[in-house]
């Protein structure tokens, strides 16, 4: 740890003497100051551990003392000393552990209905208004990209915008499939049933950060097919991009402009390319680190909502719920807390080793 912090506090230098000497260049000047603030808390505890250690090290000399007072004096002094390094070692590890870059990002969340026909397209609905009265009570704001519905209540699929601070933060571990096992309405007989929706959760991607040639993409335009009003109904306003390398096809018909569905299925479909490329990296990772939360790929059952018990289970932590409508109602923190943690505490292991 001690290499580590070594080189930190050199970065750290080295951007305070860049910053003495950027003049105009407002762009170099302005990552160099964010990265001088996200260092700074780092700095000040790894210097107050160098100084606690030289501390010690000063104090054990005086151990050797011929006078007997000045002795117990240094012990005493030595307790308190490495007392304060062991606290100042902790938070170090935890300033230490890496931050995913994308965790301040808004993000766009996918749900598609799975196995289970009528009743999974219901389920769906169902996770599409947990994660909307989530997003409520975070004060943050939600905003539908695209929904197909099913005609009896359900939803088909679903993208959505969540915009507020640390959103990716609190969802990003909300991506695979959730199960759910209840009796539909529509069964006389009351046997459980057991459907399948697939959530993803993608970073919202800036423009300089995924380029997309126009070589690489097709753009058809058509007549929406929901309402709107005339203007929907007389123009072709709905927009549909392919992706040509990967076949990747999304559609917005949302908007009242072509202007407007263009952009937002163009940001939809960054996102994903962007998680594709996030996808390949965390595979590489798995060859040195497994997390003991999952991957997040959407193969993986993640959680299972038990109607007949009331019960809410994440399968990657072990941990259930019985009050699945609260949770449904949006009070998912405790699941998101416990992975959070959990995924934290696999980082510091990289840390400590």
């Amino acid at each position: 740890m001690l290499e580590k912090l070594t080189g930190i506090l050199q970065r750290f230098e080295d951007i305070e003497k860049q910053l003495a000497v950027v003049g105009d260049d407002y762009t170099t000047a302005i990552e160099l100051s964010k990265e001088r603030s996200d260092l700074e808390p780092l700095v000040t505890q790894a210097r107050d551990y160098q100084q606690t250690l030289a501390r010690i090290d000063e104090t054990k000399t005086l151990l050797e003392a011929d006078d007997e007072e000045l002795r117990s004096l240094a012990e005493l002094e030595l307790d308190t000393l490495r007392e304060k390094c062991n606290q100042l070692e902790a938070r170090l590890k935890s300033l230490l552990v890496p931050k995913d870059p994308r965790d301040q990002r808004n993000v766009i969340m996918e749900i598609r209905a799975g196995a289970g026909g009528d009743e999974a397209g219901l389920f769906a609905a169902d996770l599409f208004r947990m994660y909307s009265r989530y997003a409520e009570r975070q004060n943050w704001h939600s905003e539908i990209l695209s929904l197909h519905e099913t005609g009896i209540g359900g939803i088909k699929e679903v993208s959505f915008i969540i915009k507020g601070k640390g959103v990716f933060s609190r969802l990003k571990f909300e991506s695979g499939v959730h199960r759910v096992q209840r009796v539909p309405e529509t069964e006389s007989q009351g046997r459980i049933h057991t459907s399948t929706v697939t959530v993803a959760v993608l970073a919202e991607v800036d423009d300089v950060e995924i380029n997309i040639p126009d070589s690489d993409i097709n753009i058809d335009v058509f007549k929406s097919a929901g309402a709107g009003g005339q203007n929907v109904q007389k123009n072709a306003t709905a927009v549909r991009i392919t992706h040509l390398p990967t076949g990747m096809v999304v559609a917005c018909q949302d908007e009242r402009s072509q202007l407007q569905n263009k952009t937002r299925a163009m940001s939809i479909l960054k996102a994903r390319l962007f998680e594709i490329e996030e996808q390949k990296k965390q595979a590489q990772e798995a060859a040195t680190r497994r997390s003991q939360i999952g991957t997040g790929e959407r193969s993986e059952k993640i959680r299972t909502y038990n109607f007949p018990q009331s019960r809410v289970t994440d399968h990657r932590i072990n941990l259930s719920s019985y009050d699945l409508g609260g949770v449904l109602d949006g009070d998912i923190d405790a699941f998101i807390n416990e992975l959070t943690l959990v995924d934290e505490a696999e980082k510091l292991t990289l840390v400590e080793e």
